[in-house]
């Protein structure tokens, strides 16, 4: 291993430490920097609005019906969309950083968010997104005087140290619903829980949260965690449920001495139904296993379902019942957890929806470059029926607002050329 290296296997090594302790630590320096720089915030905000808000989905915002109509193409707008305040809090710190050292390298442990256009837009500015060789970040190009941003996504415990051992400015920009996640879990090792987390195992997220946990498995889905729950009640095949578990899993994991006393927790972005129906799950499994009577000393859950990302669902699923609209655009991030989930929700009842990260997807032929469910890339040739359309539109919440109005201009264009109507 190289000698500025993180390996992300390698997190359960410290697992004997006082991981709130140490995090404490950490945050308690002088270097270690989580509310953002007084002396650049009125510039910062200036250049935010200038490179992220949209007129129309302002007016959109403010309509009473939310729909706007330009030539042929009405658009109706999703009640809740868009830049979540911690993304929003992530970008702002991260542009005050680059003006309050300047002269200074600047680095990220990893995108910022998951939107492609603002993760360009630091690096124009001069900052440098660690590189990811073979699944390891790679930490070399770090001076001891450098400055380095930790994602909105969090950072691993491991990373902290190093950074910490390293001596370099610190930037924490890790959104407060991440941190909420990671104080539930800490109440969840004083108690010897055993945390269950629902997410992705290679999601930036998940990997820094589960460095927070002691023993831990993690499920991306209800049918991983019915698997783990029949095992709870039935027993099974060890080595199968290590096998099936074996990169989402704490080190030295024993499922039939681990899964006695349960937490739930969970990647912030994840679909709020499917985490709600999993923590039933596990509730009702801990009582058959073990009795009703000890659900208190079996099984442990608080709400950490993100507001955003809950806001942002119930608003598309309020969409999708509006039989007139011809499909329902989606612009995000093509690797954002919760922009996918904004695309499953119609696409799971019936409607047709498209998913894209740029406007550039929208493309003159009458084309459109979207993600699939599966996450694989498709071309649609000829997407927009002809004459008069109406469209949902919804963004993730890593999306400002002028990259939806990118993605519809686009829209608008194409329909204005249709019949030569002017747009």
């Amino acid at each position: 291993m190289p000698r500025d290296s993180v390996r992300v296997d390698s997190l359960m090594k410290m697992s004997t430490i006082d991981k709130k302790g140490e995090r404490k630590r950490i945050m308690a320096s002088d270097k270690f920097n989580r509310m953002g720089f007084k002396n650049a915030k009125e510039d910062v905000s200036d250049k935010m609005v200038k490179e992220f808000t949209s007129e129309l989905i302002t007016k959109l915002a403010k309509s009473s019906t939310t729909e706007h109509t330009n030539g042929l193409v009405t658009v109706k707008l999703a009640e809740k969309y868009g830049f979540c305040w911690g993304v929003e809090r992530a970008i702002a710190m991260s542009y005050e950083a680059v003006q309050h050292f300047n002269g200074k390298n600047i680095h990220i442990t990893n995108e910022l968010i998951h939107n492609p256009q603002v993760n360009e837009k630091l690096v124009e500015m001069g900052v440098n997104i660690l590189p990811v060789v073979d699944g390891q970040k790679q930490f070399n190009s770090i001076g001891d005087n450098d400055v380095v941003i930790l994602p909105a996504f969090g950072a691993t415990l491991e990373e902290l140290q190093f950074l910490d051992r390293k001596g370099v400015q610190m930037v924490d920009t890790t959104c407060p619903w991440v941190t909420k996640v990671w104080n539930v879990i800490d109440k969840q090792i004083k108690l010897g829980f055993t945390t269950i987390i629902h997410g992705k195992y290679s999601h930036e997220e998940t990997v820094a949260t589960a460095s927070y946990a002691e023993k831990y498995v993690i499920v991306k889905d209800l049918k991983e965690a019915e698997y783990l729950c029949n095992y709870i009640i039935n027993g099974g095949d060890k080595e199968e449920f290590l096998e099936k578990f074996k990169f989402a899993t704490s080190k030295n994991f024993d499922p039939d001495e681990d899964l006695k006393k349960l937490g739930l927790a969970n990647q912030t972005t994840m679909y709020k139904k499917e985490t709600r129906a999993i923590g039933q799950l596990l509730q009702k499994t801990m009582m058959r296993a073990f009795g009703p009577d000890k659900i208190g000393e079996t099984y442990l859950e608080f709400d950490t379902i993100c507001d955003a990302t809950q806001e942002r669902q119930d608003a598309i699923q309020e969409m999708i019942v509006d039989d007139s609209l011809d499909f329902i655009l989606v612009v995000g991030g093509w690797d954002s957890s919760n922009t996918a989930h904004l695309l499953e929700i119609p696409i799971l009842a019936g409607k047709k929806a498209y998913h894209v990260d740029r406007a550039e997807r929208i493309r003159p032929d009458g084309s459109i470059e979207h993600r699939l469910m599966s996450g694989k890339k498709e071309v649609t040739a000829n997407f927009l029926p002809p004459g008069p359309i109406r469209i949902g539109v919804t963004s993730g919440a890593s999306t400002p607002d002028a990259f939806v109005q990118d993605c519809l201009d686009a829209i608008f264009l194409l329909k204005g050329l249709e019949k030569g109507v002017n747009v």
